[in-house]
């Protein structure tokens, strides 16, 4: 069999570090992806041959593209993405693209691209273990917080703070899983989306001081106890049996009830090819 392929993102620091050692240990040929050139090269120095690192800011659509064709002139396969870029924004800031950053660098540029990288996976599935290509969505149990979503405002514009911008871009992250399970079915492509906890990382360095307050003396994991669940999705054989499911602790986790309303789920997979300006798939 050829090498097997991951590509990390956030990968340069906590739980998307943790995962590309873990992989590399396994025998992946890791791709990590990290927006900061010192945590990169630091990144880069402390994992290894094994693990390759590529600088990318996936709050801009057009790095998301950009990254796609970097990795695309680097291997001919993905056998797992696991999207695991994500943090929160202590206030408002529009990219030069249009978008609020926060929602951007956790939703729309993952999923630019998964849909860039879709080629890559299915190339992978060709030869691979049925259920073995697999993505991986690092979301939040923030994604469990929010009522609703508004579809005609994704991005929270209209009524932003960030807590909701988080909390929506978290719940975003699942029901991406949810609505690509079915998607590439056909494929034998997984799909599944990770609560993996609160864990004591660069996280909360970037927070607003309410939530490092709120947060500041609460237990916290490891970034290794917090890469666990991720690592197992994106490599054991049970999670290889199903697809679409939100997981913590190596367990099912009841997701947001959005997340089980088919019909929310095909709605906001559409809302959201809109405000990308293109499909998902």
């Amino acid at each position: 069999m050829a090498q097997r392929v991951a590509v990390v993102t956030g990968a340069s620091s906590g739980i998307g570090l943790e995962t590309a050692r873990a992989l590399a240990a396994q025998g992946f040929r890791v791709l990590g992806v990290g927006r900061d050139a010192g945590r990169c090269a630091a990144a880069q120095a402390e994992l290894g041959s094994g693990v390759e690192m590529l600088r990318g800011d996936l709050s801009l659509l057009a790095e998301a593209d950009r990254l796609a064709d970097e990795i695309a002139a680097k291997v001919d396969r993905i056998d797992v993405l696991v999207n695991n870029a994500g943090g929160m924004a202590r206030e408002p800031i529009t990219t030069s693209e249009g978008f609020e950053a926060n929602y951007a660098s956790n939703f729309l540029g993952p999923y630019a691209l998964t849909a860039r990288l879709l080629p890559l996976l299915r190339k992978a599935a060709t030869d691979a273990p049925a259920g073995s290509v697999r993505i991986v969505n690092t979301a939040s149990d923030g994604s469990e917080m929010i009522p609703a979503i508004n579809l005609g405002d994704l991005q929270n514009l209209g009524n932003w703070s960030p807590g909701a911008a988080y909390c929506s871009g978290k719940l975003a992250n699942v029901l991406h899983a949810r609505a690509l399970a079915p998607r590439l079915a056909d494929d034998g492509i997984v799909a599944h989306s990770v609560h993996p906890g609160t864990v004591g990382s660069n996280f909360f360095s970037h927070t607003p001081d309410s939530v490092q307050a709120a947060y500041g003396d609460a237990p916290k994991l490891s970034s290794e106890q917090g890469a666990d669940t991720v690592i197992w999705l994106a490599s054991a054989e049970e999670p290889g049996r199903s697809s679409g499911g939100y997981w913590y602790e190596r367990a099912p986790r009841k997701p947001n009830p959005l997340v089980e309303d088919p019909a929310f789920v095909e709605a906001f997979w559409q809302a959201a090819e809109a405000l990308a300006g293109r499909p998902g798939v």
